[in-house]
């Protein structure tokens, strides 16, 4: 028995895409993307500016040099928020939105985050406890 011409075309596709989902750098691909952990080992943290937009609503920005990418100084702005719900004796804080910047060599991050005695409600929340001690184990300061 022959096969069809249609369907040895499909068969060749179907075969072709799944040589090709092997393709690609380690950034499409997250199983294999390299984990980081810890601060940079050149990085200078030079502080945390917090400004209360309301009452459960704070504003972080944040400095520093030595970043690797803007990741490193994201974290930093997480931790700050992380610090900041629990000297406020909240349990929990939850990303808003971040902005970063780079100009010669000098990190900002202006962050917002809620904070909350209670796990607030959406994905982007953080245990602000659980937090601070991730952060101060990885060497990124909170205050």
């Amino acid at each position: 028995m022959t096969a069809s011409p249609l369907f040895l075309a499909i068969t060749a596709l179907a075969l072709g895409g799944l040589a090709l989902a092997g393709c690609g750098d380690a950034a499409e691909q997250p199983d294999r993307a390299e984990t980081r952990l810890g601060a940079p080992e050149d990085a200078v943290y030079h502080g945390v500016r917090t400004r209360l937009l309301e009452e459960d609503m704070v504003n972080f920005l944040v400095t520093m040099e030595g970043a690797r990418d803007a990741d490193d100084v994201i974290a930093y702005a997480r931790c700050a928020a992380a610090q900041y719900a629990v000297i406020r004796e909240y349990g929990f804080a939850r990303h808003v939105r971040t902005n970063v910047a780079e100009q010669g060599g000098i990190w900002q991050a202006d962050a917002v985050y809620t904070v909350s005695p209670a796990l607030p409600r959406g994905f982007r929340t953080i245990d602000a406890e659980v937090t601070v001690a991730d952060c101060t184990e990885q060497g990124i300061p909170t205050v």
